[in-house]
């Protein structure tokens, strides 16, 4: 059997079309075919005698009402016109015939709208479309960060050329300006951000019709499709020509989200969390690393914390001293624990060693002061390249992790190591601890989709907050604990320490770990939770407490009065160090109304 041929909606395939008895024209073009059209445009091929060769004509629906309106529109096309990016498709005439305003584009040798090349191809895998959407988005960024809008993304809007790249053409002409409005004032730039959320917005309908083969609300025009999003909830379906992995379809679903303060904030912001997963998914399976590696080289892993040079002159003087002294001075840094356990293991695994450290107390008596000495000097000073609430965000993530590892240390059964615990849970925070030095401004936009946002009035109702999963998923294109397994790898951390980095999934029962890996993760998985329960609101406290309490309870025992006792011991233990707990920088107490999820 023939494969399939995808049939855009609302795209009449060439046996449709009938021929007609004689060509329409346009002024001096002769209208060969119509390649599509919305409620605000249409495009035509078109055959223009002076150049002797077809071109693309896009002209509105609705002329402007005025001169003055016809002068403001062939002024903005025109501005965006001297656009000059490979993504968009510059016009080489915009001019007006008896009132009516259009643009001409040259049409490259290969080269067709989508609607075109979605009528004769076989439905294109999740992979081809995110390269489509990134290059649709890349175009669309420059234009919106020029002050400019497109207006009317769709099918007969997007061409694609034989190397398969995107291009973007009819820059504004949808766009009309009130007469008496002027650029730069009020007026103008809320029509300006109106116009830049509807062409995200119609970016996201347009990924999910490539990918789910059908218009959302049966409505092929995506102008229209647009100004419904907050009526109904659309999300991509599970029964696709190809699967959809799940962190793409977090991000469609962002993308197409009934409430617009879910969705991408700007075409930037949705061509990085696409871009990002094509990353992750181009690579290996430490694909997610691909996101980091440049960053790696200019900014380090983590930076140090402040004091970094203080500690490094206590250490010097420690030559002589218990080994657990050191590693608690150590431990007080988490940046420099991990450094020291990767410069370890990197050097036993190029030496053929056998063996894994995974505490640091091991790791001094291998390495000796000069190496601690040694991976505290390859470290960024603090806060590194951050910057303003960057840099609190981060402060507030390290004493989260903290909190957590004394938890853990806390809470480990006798007989268990108490620093591989604290590890532990420290290291199921690597994740967030590099998004919010790597990448803060993501790491702002996961926390805003995690907060649980109260009814503003009837017809506003109230939105609940995404687990981290989603909203990192739906922001960068990967979960958390996968970034960081990555970056373990990176480090040549072994098998038991990936093992016990990993969370315990929230949907599953708790059983009694086997090996000690299994403990460190169990331990550090019940310390991250109870905290996530204390960040709550107190209303909420009690049951989340309850829930923790009953997954862990055939393993660790404990009960509700032990844990808020566990709680204030590990404070007690932070406060030694001189510092705070402080709470989640990416989730608060109000992300979820009914507990952690």
């Amino acid at each position: 059997m023939a494969d399939a041929v995808y049939t855009a909606p609302g795209v009449l395939t060439p046996s449709d079309r009938k021929p007609a008895a004689a060509l329409r024209t346009f002024g001096r073009f002769a209208l060969r075919q119509l390649l599509g059209r919305s409620s605000l445009t249409m495009a035509w091929l078109a055959h223009d005698p002076r150049v002797r060769q077809d071109v693309l004509l896009m002209l509105p629906r609705k002329p402007p009402a005025t001169a003055g309106a016809l002068r403001l529109w062939a002024e903005s096309v025109q501005r965006a016109g001297r656009l000059s990016h490979p993504r968009l498709l510059a016009p080489v005439e915009v001019s007006a015939h008896e009132g009516w305003p259009y643009l001409v584009c040259e049409r490259s040798a290969g080269a067709v709208t989508m609607a075109e090349y979605l009528s004769g191809h076989r439905p294109p895998a999740p992979a081809e479309v995110v390269d489509w959407c990134v290059d649709l988005l890349s175009g669309l960024a420059v234009t919106h960060e020029a002050n400019l809008c497109h207006g009317d993304i769709g099918l007969h809007s997007v061409v694609i050329d034989r190397q398969g790249h995107l291009a973007l053409w009819g820059l504004a002409v949808s766009c009309e300006a009130a007469p008496d409005e002027m650029p730069g004032s009020t007026g103008a730039l809320e029509r300006l951000r109106a116009h830049a959320e509807r062409d995200v917005a119609a970016s996201g309908l347009l990924l999910f019709q490539w990918l789910s083969r059908q218009s959302a609300f049966d409505e092929p025009d995506l102008s229209v499709a647009s100004a419904r999003l907050g009526e109904d909830v659309v999300r991509l379906p599970f029964n696709l020509p190809h699967p959809v992995p799940e962190a793409l379809r977090a991000i469609v679903n962002r993308a197409v989200d009934r409430h617009p303060r879910r969705r991408y904030v700007g075409a930037r912001s949705f061509e990085r969390a696409l871009d990002g997963w094509r990353q992750v998914q181009s690579a290996d399976r430490d694909g997610p690393l691909a996101l980091l590696l440049d960053r790696l080289r200019t900014a380090g892993h983590l930076p140090a914390q402040p004091g970094l040079a203080q500690r490094v002159v206590q250490v010097a003087r420690m030559e002589n001293r218990r080994v657990d002294v050191l590693a608690d001075l150590v431990l007080q840094d988490p940046a420099l624990s991990f450094e020291l356990l990767r410069m370890v293991n990197l050097a036993r695994f190029g030496a053929g060693k056998e063996g894994q450290v995974v505490t640091v107390r091991r790791a001094i008596l291998l390495m000796g002061v000069a190496g601690v000495r040694r991976a505290a000097s390859s470290l960024r000073s603090w806060p590194g390249p951050l910057r303003g609430d960057a840099v609190e965000a981060m402060q507030a993530g390290m004493r989260r992790a903290w909190l957590a590892g004394h938890l853990a240390e806390v809470l480990a059964p006798g007989g268990l190591d108490a620093e591989s615990a604290l590890l532990a849970a420290q290291l199921q925070h690597l994740g967030r601890m590099l998004v919010l030095y790597h990448f803060p401004a993501e790491a702002a936009q996961i926390h805003a989709l995690m907060q649980f946002t109260p009814a503003r009035s009837d017809t506003e109702p109230a939105i609940p907050g995404l687990s981290e999963s989603a909203a990192a998923m739906a922001v960068l294109g990967v979960d958390l604990p996968a970034l960081a397994l990555s970056m373990a790898r990176h480090w040549g951390l072994g098998e038991v320490v990936l093992e016990m980095m990993v969370p315990l999934p929230l949907g599953q029962m708790v059983h009694t770990p086997v090996g000690q890996a299994g403990w460190f993760r169990l331990v550090a998985s019940c310390a991250n939770e109870i905290l996530e329960a204390d960040e709550l609101a107190a209303p909420l406290q009690p049951r989340a407490f309850g829930l923790v309490v009953s997954r862990y309870a055939k393993s660790l025992g404990l009960t509700s009065d032990e844990i808020r006792a566990s709680l204030i011991q590990a404070r007690v233990l932070l406060s030694q160090h001189g510092l705070e707990p402080a709470k989640s920088p990416l989730g608060s107490a109000d992300a979820s109304p009914d507990g952690p999820t």
